[in-house]
């Protein structure tokens, strides 16, 4: 299985995970089966509200689950419908995050996590 998140930088498993999707400086690819990492740039960090766009970046990419600590409403919608399932996370390291998805404690992003702007007091 292919995991993206997003992270502040690239350092392997060690590395932070991004507080934002959108505002994600990269992302990094995990498989689930051997933990190999893949950084990707996301040259779409930068943007207007609302105009979050994460799938420019990850075009082509094989995505089974994003795993996010934060997301907009229209990046969720952009990836519920390009079938993306995607999770919520607490865990302050990739590393973290890959044990709790090996336990199976991540939950999927509920309707009230979900950003109204980036200024969320969650992010």
């Amino acid at each position: 299985m292919n995991v993206c998140i997003p992270v502040n930088e690239d350092i392997g498993l060690r590395s932070p995970v991004c507080a934002h999707l959108g505002s994600a400086p990269m992302f990094l690819m995990v498989d689930t089966g051997s933990e190999a990492c893949r950084a990707i740039s996301n040259d779409h960090q930068h943007h207007e509200h609302g105009t979050c766009s994460p799938l420019a970046a990850l075009v082509g990419e094989n995505i089974d689950l994003m795993i996010v600590a934060g997301i907009g409403q229209g990046a969720m919608n952009k990836l519920v419908a390009a079938g993306i399932r995607v999770c919520l996370t607490e865990g302050p390291t990739v590393a973290e995050v890959m044990s709790a998805f090996r336990a199976g404690t991540l939950r999927a992003v509920p309707p009230d996590m979900v950003c109204c702007n980036h200024g969320h007091a969650g992010h």
